[in-house]
């Protein structure tokens, strides 16, 4: 079919889209009437954990039986601009990093640089590629976990690699065989195909792990593991502050039969479990808990033992982090009906390996991702969009209203503007000093410069409303905002408006009086796409070289298909993938080259059989080296002349 193409590529977009949305939304029930508890709270003992579950759990939970089953709703409880680093000996003399939110928070990636080598994350593969001088770029050694690799950070001659091993162990008449999502890995010689399927068969339900694999890269050739440290999760997120990683695990509360699982702690031979008593809560209900996990290590250092705190929270959605505290949000669904739903938000400050939970606050509405908040000159500020739900058949009644909040420290609501662009819902925000940029859609882009000079009285400076929406805003510098997203197309009859190509444009925001779109550019039809609109990790930008590359996979229309023109709800089909790469500045946006780690005769025609075939090509990260940009796919890093584009070298992965 002529779509075929589009629908795989958009199903992969919007499951990437739902796993990032909180469990818990889809798990809401109405609450009992009250004002919310945010006192945080320790557990004075396991019974009072196993209590503080079975009856605060809103209906939801999760219990194993003895056979492996999952019993739902049991009846008896409930279970910025890309940073620029200096000369590496041996290397470039300047190179691009990972594009982050916080100068001095790293953010973990499935690639780094160092100025002379790449580290590719694919599956669950990390790579070494020496990749500086171009002409000598090669493979130099390659590491294999058994999990998947959500990302890695590089520092100095130490790699960190989160693994998350989603397995679980089947007894079999007394024999163990580990089954699981990443590895077909056996134990003892034993398959689950050598034992009868009802004789004798009992199931220990194993959650699953996230580990902290350090390995010492002095030797590209030969990187040797220096610390194994897991905790029992899934992996949620993580910074890199100095030589101090911190990861956030969140692990689903369960029971086992009539035990509470609690969340383990292993490195070599030595397993902690994490005491109930350890554990710290707040006393409202959820529809889901987690155990949500938040430890410090010194990548540097492996003599320095791992720190640990432990929170009992709601579905965590969303994390900020500063280079002195991190936030971590929850949806908080203790409300009655034609009341609004609100966001928790936790504050656990951090200094080298110390941890401390400090802080808890909440604000009304749904916080988007982590540019919609932001730590200055020590208040903490938010935007959020409120939706007004009808908890019996979950939808959307009136209308929806955003918000900005500012909180101090303790996080008590010291400032805020509310009900901005009724009707429509934040698409993307930025902070920048005593600034905040929103960007509101429904038919139409309103971006919004709001003032937070005076963290008591948030106001808005200026409004500028372009067809189109910007899902990703970052900063060009103090007077000029880039925002990348899709062009539309409305609708009168219908007052809908329809996504079409994606829209880079560039806005001059100096007088707050006459916002202007000094320049945009726009690629390809409806159906075009970028993985930029939800992860920022994929842009390239240098304002002093004029650069800006993101990836794009590129939809077109045939105008000959549509006899009666071309409608606005029509997706065009697939026709290339690979990085744009822009010359930006003051004077406009204007297309330097593409470059694509397909042949032509892979995507020719719009043949989505092939773009499928050939997935593994689709070019993911770009970063330079002195004068050359290097783009980089699962089985392909290209080297190409920054200024002309021209190919100089290429690395197979394979």
């Amino acid at each position: 079919m002529k779509n075929n193409k589009w629908f795989i590529y958009s199903f992969l977009a919007t499951l990437l889209i739902i796993s990032a949305i909180p469990l818990s939304l889809f798990l809401i029930s109405p609450q009992a009437s009250g004002q919310t508890d945010l006192t945080l709270n320790k557990f004075s003992s396991y019974d009072e954990l196993k209590t503080f579950l079975e009856t605060t759990t809103q209906g939801n939970y999760y219990v194993f039986d003895g056979r492996g089953g999952l019993l739902e709703n049991a009846d008896s409880f409930a279970v910025p601009q890309a940073s620029v680093a200096e000369s590496y000996e041996g290397g470039s003399s300047d190179y691009s990093k990972t594009n982050i939110q916080v100068e001095g928070v790293d953010e973990a990636d499935i690639v780094k640089s160092d100025g002379e080598y790449l580290y590719i994350v694919s599956g669950n593969n990390l790579t070494i590629v020496k990749a500086y001088p171009p002409e000598e770029a090669a493979v130099v050694s390659k590491i294999t976990l058994d999990g998947s690799i959500s990302g890695i950070f590089i520092n100095g001659n130490k790699l960190a690699i989160f693994e998350t091993d989603y397995s679980f162990y089947t007894l079999y008449n007394g024999v163990t065989v580990r089954e699981s999502t990443s590895t077909s890995e056996e134990k003892n010689g034993t398959t689950k195909e050598d034992i009868p399927p009802e004789d004798g068969k009992t199931i220990t339900y194993e959650p699953p792990t996230t580990s902290v694999k350090v390995y010492d890269v002095s030797d590209k050739a030969n990187p040797a593991l220096t610390r194994d440290y897991s905790i029992d999760g899934n992996y949620f997120s993580s910074r890199m502050v100095g030589d101090y990683v911190y990861v956030v695990v969140t692990m689903y509360t369960y029971f086992t039969e009539t035990d509470i699982a609690l969340p383990r702690i292993q490195e070599e031979d030595d397993t902690e479990v994490i005491q109930a008593t350890d554990i710290y809560y707040f006393d409202l209900s959820d529809s889901s808990y987690t155990f949500t996990t938040i430890a410090a290590i010194n990548i540097n250092n492996e003599s320095q033992e791992p720190t640990h705190e432990t929170i009992v929270l709601g579905a965590t959605s969303g994390i900020y982090v500063s280079q002195g505290n991190i936030y971590v949000t929850f949806p908080d669904y203790s409300y009655q009906e034609g009341e609004t739903m609100k966001t928790a938000i936790q504050r656990i400050k951090i200094d080298g390996q110390a941890i401390t939970i400090e802080a808890t606050g909440e604000v009304p509405g749904y916080v988007l991702n982590q540019f919609s908040m932001d730590e200055h000159n020590g208040y903490f500020r938010v935007a959020t969009t409120v939706y007004n739900w009808n908890l019996r058949t979950f939808a959307a009644e009136d209308t929806t209203r955003n918000n900005v909040y500012v909180l101090d420290m303790n996080l008590n609501i010291v400032g805020k503007l509310e009900d901005l662009a009724p009707g429509e819902q934040i698409y993307s925000a930025r902070f920048m000093g005593n600034r905040c940029y929103v960007v509101t859609f429904r038919n139409i882009d309103p971006l919004f410069v709001i003032d937070l000079a005076n963290p008591a009285a948030p106001r808005v400076l200026g409004e500028l409303k372009v067809t189109g929406y910007s899902g990703y805003l970052h900063l060009y510098d103090e007077n000029h905002i880039i925002g990348i997203g899709k062009e539309t197309d409305y609708d009168a009859i219908e007052d809908f408006a329809w996504y079409q190509g994606v829209k880079i444009s560039l806005f001059d925001v100096s007088d707050v009086s006459n916002l202007v779109e000094i320049d945009k550019f726009e690629i390809g039809d409806r159906g075009t796409d970028s993985p930029i609109l939800y992860d920022h990790k994929s842009l390239l930008f240098d304002k002093e070289k004029h650069l800006l590359v993101i990836p794009v996979a590129v939809a077109e229309i045939n105008e000959g298909d549509y006899s009666d023109g071309v409608p606005d709800w029509a997706y065009g089909n697939y026709v290339w993938q690979g990085a744009y790469v822009f010359d930006i500045s003051l004077d406009g946006i204007y297309l330097r080259g593409r470059i694509t780690h397909m042949d032509d005769n892979t995507i020719a025609g719009g043949k989505y059989s092939y773009y499928y075939e050939y997935a593994n090509y689709i070019v993911q990260r770009a970063f330079y080296m002195d004068d050359v940009l290097y783009t980089v796919s699962n089985m392909k890093v290209k080297m190409n002349n920054l200024q002309t584009l021209s190919e100089i070298n290429a690395v197979d992965l394979s």
